[in-house]
């Protein structure tokens, strides 16, 4: 049975920082049971003393110290977590000594800046990018598409609108996408609207077999999740993307992040 180590990560703010840094170290850990309790806001000297107290309970009872990973500006606060049972690894501890030395300032120390409301501008233009990202998924307004950063095209499930969304959220670009349709496979071709803006179009390809995987979660039993509707429909559509030589990006070797992030470099 795989070791298991308890993990937390903490902030004094949202604790998105600690936990894809830490996320990320903890992935090279194969053969390893991670259990992990995300505790944002620990912004009080009452918050980090219950924390404490929590952390000191859990190494009693696992027999071992959990592995903390933190961002943590209050000084204060940061150097109770650090006496406190744990392996404790302070992200902003380990690099900033070094980037002062480069950029010769001193940081600011304020709490939440990476992910709090600080530039309104930016806030503004991002959560108008996730809106074009909504109001433009499957397709749904074709006369919009020339507004577009992005435009994600491929079969029903194979990743579009989650991607489009990512592309939004932390790429800031607006991106909308179109679901082949069965009357474009009639027609062997996609429509007008489409292709008038190849220029900016990734295609999304998935292999058929994990396509039926998901489509039977969403429709068990139905022709629309069957292994050869898939195929079919898999194949049709790469005839399609070869034939207009568009970028075809594989959903089924490629998660959500690492699509967005070639689709992110390419432009």
């Amino acid at each position: 049975m795989p070791t298991s180590h308890t993990v937390y990560f903490v902030s004094e703010s949202t604790g998105i920082t600690a936990e894809a840094y830490g996320q990320s170290l903890l992935s090279q850990f194969d053969d390893t049971r991670f259990i992990t309790r995300y505790t944002p806001f620990i912004n009080t000297r009452e918050k980090a003393q219950g924390l404490v107290s929590e952390i000191a309970h859990r190494a009693e009872a696992e027999g071992r110290k959990p592995i903390v990973f933190a961002t943590m500006a209050d000084e204060e606060i940061n150097a109770m977590l650090q006496h406190a049972e744990c392996h404790y690894f302070e992200l902003f501890d380990r690099f900033m000594p070094d980037l002062v030395g480069v950029i010769g300032v001193q940081p600011s120390h304020k709490s939440g800046v990476s992910h709090g409301l600080v530039n309104l501008e930016n806030y503004e233009a991002r959560i108008e990018t996730i809106n074009y990202a909504l109001n433009n998924d499957d397709g749904m307004r074709l006369n919009k598409f020339d507004m577009a950063d992005v435009l994600l095209v491929g079969v029903s499930r194979s990743g579009k609108t989650p991607t489009c969304l990512y592309l939004a959220l932390h790429f800031g670009l607006r991106a909308a996408n179109y679901p082949i349709t069965p009357e474009d496979f009639e027609k062997g071709e996609l429509p007008d609207e489409v292709l008038a803006h190849k220029d900016k179009i990734f295609a999304l390809t998935i292999d058929p077999e994990r396509l039926a995987a998901i489509r039977e979660l969403r429709r068990p039993g139905s022709d629309y999740a069957s292994l050869r509707r898939c195929y079919k429909e898999v194949q049709m559509a790469q005839d399609m993307f070869h034939r207009h030589g568009m970028t075809v990006l594989d959903a089924t070797t490629h998660s959500i992040e690492e699509l967005a992030s070639l689709i992110k470099k390419s432009l």
